[in-house]
């Protein structure tokens, strides 16, 4: 058996063990085999993280001209672009996502970092009409403080730049704490960082659970926000931690994401989208699209087409070039979807395609494309997040009714709409209770388009112009500017 690779937490500026030297191992999906292994944080290393960062802040870091702190970012950027081989092959050992998907995401995650350094001196002020004579009053936008960022295994990079650049752009330091169920990409992360020469703090990087490392940093006194992105039940652990603290949250949730293809669809393109959209990256995206609305009139004939694209979608070892579908990245994942789609077939639902784990591997995780046919989708299947490769498809008659349909969901984080009908397509998005909708395409982002959902997919947004303003909080200031005494003490103006 080869000897693990061993990982430090990164406090400070250096690279620790726990102070308890509690470790854990963490497994390759591929063949549900350890790998690497990683300290287990304990409430003293999470205070140290915090106080590191806190230190940081009141240093040098938020003092610095903004466009220097942008040097920063873009230094991480080119870091990315260089080291995008060795990130993309650790997530991909780690995650069971495919090298080739990490690889390039971890290539255009840099675009983020150029985005925000190129806002960091761009956020301005304004000039208050006060209603009162000889005063002059102005607002400005100041860091919030440290901020904990706590990232779930998949899209690590994504959805680190997210939270980080942001932060990081506006002169707030920070401590992430990575997913204890993938965390190897966040300490390679963390040596990029290094490599940039950031001052000592800015950055820290902490590994364990959710009790007490989670607990400790959404807790901590110092921590003035959270941006988090992971489930709803930690979800709300982490808003009832910070009643502790009265720091922000934003929340990133998951979704049980609708797409609704009208009759007069160019299927072939519908049939991209849609399979890109619950099976890529075997399904494990927050923005999945794992309900599907077909129109009556091309129900059979379409659902014919997009299972047999299903059947063909070649699953394999996810470091091939040529795989298209690797593991699932844990076997709670496994159980929950087997369980869902036991209980949906004995409720009624079809199964199209799949249904059954795949034979590729007896060790690894892997779950084959699946389609069920569902009456409607309070189904355990249409009904419940199963972050796998698995899609409900129900039929419809009208645009009003698939509507409806669409928003009788629990969650808003996305959505899809396929049609030739641009005025339709106008009108369908329009009415959708979501963040985000694609129409006739699916499973894109960009680092000037807003991220994030309504409902029970969390609240906040993540990428974008107006996120970065989030990290940061309005001051005013009041100048008095006659050289008279001002008038009555004890009477408000």
């Amino acid at each position: 058996m080869p000897e693990l690779k061993k990982y430090q937490m990164f406090i400070d500026g250096q690279w620790v063990d726990s102070d308890t030297k509690k470790t854990f191992e963490t497994l390759n999906p591929e063949n549900n085999k350890p790998w690497a292994i990683v300290p287990e944080a304990s409430a003293n290393d999470v205070d140290r993280a915090v106080k590191a960062a806190q230190k940081a802040f009141e240093g040098e870091w938020p003092k610095m001209l903004a466009r220097d702190r942008a040097k920063y970012l873009r230094a991480i950027g080119n870091k990315l672009r260089e080291n995008s081989e060795l990130l993309g092959k650790i997530e991909t050992i780690d995650t069971g996502k495919l090298y080739r998907e990490t690889y390039q995401q971890a290539k255009y995650i840099a675009e983020y970092y150029d985005y925000y350094a190129g806002l960091a001196d761009k956020v301005e002020g304004t000039v208050l009409p006060i209603d009162k004579p000889n005063i002059q009053a102005i607002t400005t936008r100041i860091p919030i403080g440290v901020i904990a960022a706590i990232i779930p295994w998949n899209s690590q990079m994504f959805l680190t730049a997210t939270k980080v650049a942001p932060a990081l752009a506006m002169g707030n330091t920070v401590v992430i704490k990575c997913s204890e169920l993938a965390p190897a990409t966040m300490f390679e992360f963390a040596k990029l960082v290094e490599e940039t020469g950031i001052p000592k703090g800015v950055v820290n990087v902490v590994s364990g659970f959710g009790d007490p490392c989670g607990k400790a940093l959404t807790t901590h006194n110092l921590v003035e926000k959270v941006a988090f992105t992971g489930g709803p039940e930690t979800a709300r652990h982490i808003i009832r931690n910070s009643a502790e603290n009265l720091s922000e949250v934003s929340l990133e949730l998951g979704g049980k994401s609708p797409v609704a293809v009208f009759d007069d669809a160019k299927q072939e393109n519908a049939i991209n989208g849609i399979t890109a959209g619950i099976f890529g990256a075997s399904g494990q995206s927050c923005i999945a699209g794992s309900r599907l609305y077909l129109q009556k009139g091309i129900y059979n004939e379409f659902l014919d087409k997009l299972a047999s694209r299903a059947e063909k979608i070649k699953i394999g070892a996810p470091m091939d070039s040529d795989t298209e579908m690797g593991p699932l990245s844990n076997f709670k994942q496994l159980e929950v979807i087997e369980k869902n789609i036991k209980l949906t077939v004995e409720q009624g639902g079809k199964i199209k395609c799949g249904g059954k784990r795949h034979p590729f591997s007896n060790e690894g995780y892997y779950f084959p494309p699946t389609i069920i046919e569902c009456e409607n989708h309070n189904l355990p299947a249409a009904e419940n997040e199963l972050f796998g490769p698995v899609l409900s498809v129900m039929k419809f008659d009208t645009e009003k009714e698939v509507i409806e349909l669409m928003n009788d969901n629990q969650y808003g984080l996305s959505s899809g709409v396929y049609t030739s009908d641009l005025a339709r397509g106008m009108r369908v998005s329009n009415a959708i209770r979501a963040g985000i909708t694609f129409v006739n395409t699916y499973r894109l982002i960009s680092p000037s388009a807003p991220f994030g959902g309504i409902k029970d997919s969390g609240y906040g947004k993540e990428a974008g112009i107006d996120s970065i303003k989030d990290y940061t909080r309005v001051k005013t200031t009041w100048f008095y500017t006659s050289d008279e005494p001002s008038l009555d003490p004890f009477s408000i103006r």
